[in-house]
């Protein structure tokens, strides 16, 4: 079953103390505001991605849709935020390194279902508020993973770290939820 990479999150350690202040006063697209948030956040157009900067230097960069704009958004933000350092820790490598903390990827079913007979029927961590939100939200063990389920048939896994967790996640859905898909009307 196919899948679309909506969402990447990442994490890595820029090795610089950073003035928050200086930040917002002397890089364009960024805001500092600690009462409401601890960091500052700098805003990418090309790659468009949202840089989370913190004083210890560790930024978290949420937006991307691939690696590539993921080290892309990464040396944009250390060139640009090594200007406002008040110190540099340690060396950083031409390539900085990051870890993916969360993927979000999108799926389709191909398939119609009735949420409220789901949501009764499966045995499954599973719920449906449709007051609240639109979609059920099962909660996976193993892998560690939130599914939002739409009654169109569209899923969205939250919370996994690589594609095959995701590939792994999608196979384990289509046989939970096998009982309950409906072909599409045409």
């Amino acid at each position: 079953m196919s899948y679309k990479i909506v969402n990447l999150v990442a994490s890595t350690d820029l090795g610089l103390d950073i003035d928050l202040h200086r930040v917002a006063e002397e890089i364009d697209n960024s805001e500092y505001e600690p009462e409401q948030f601890p960091g500052a956040i700098l805003k990418l157009t090309q790659p468009k991605a949202t840089i989370l900067v913190f004083k210890n230097g560790k930024i978290v960069v949420v937006g991307c849709k691939t690696k590539k704009d993921i080290e892309a958004a990464i040396q944009l933000a250390y060139k640009q935020l090594k200007k406002v350092a008040t110190k540099v820790r340690k060396r950083i490598p031409k390539k900085i390194p990051y870890d993916i903390t969360n993927m979000v990827a999108l799926s389709d079913l191909k398939a119609d279902l009735n949420l409220f007979e789901l949501v009764e029927e499966l045995e499954a961590n599973i719920e449906y508020e449709p007051e609240q939100f639109p979609g059920a939200i099962l909660k996976l063990d193993s892998p560690t993973v939130t599914v939002l389920i739409f009654k169109n048939g569209k899923i969205i896994i939250a919370g996994s770290k690589n594609e095959d967790i995701i590939k792994e996640v999608i196979k384990k859905v289509k046989k939970l939820l096998k009982p309950f898909l409906k072909k599409r009307k045409r």
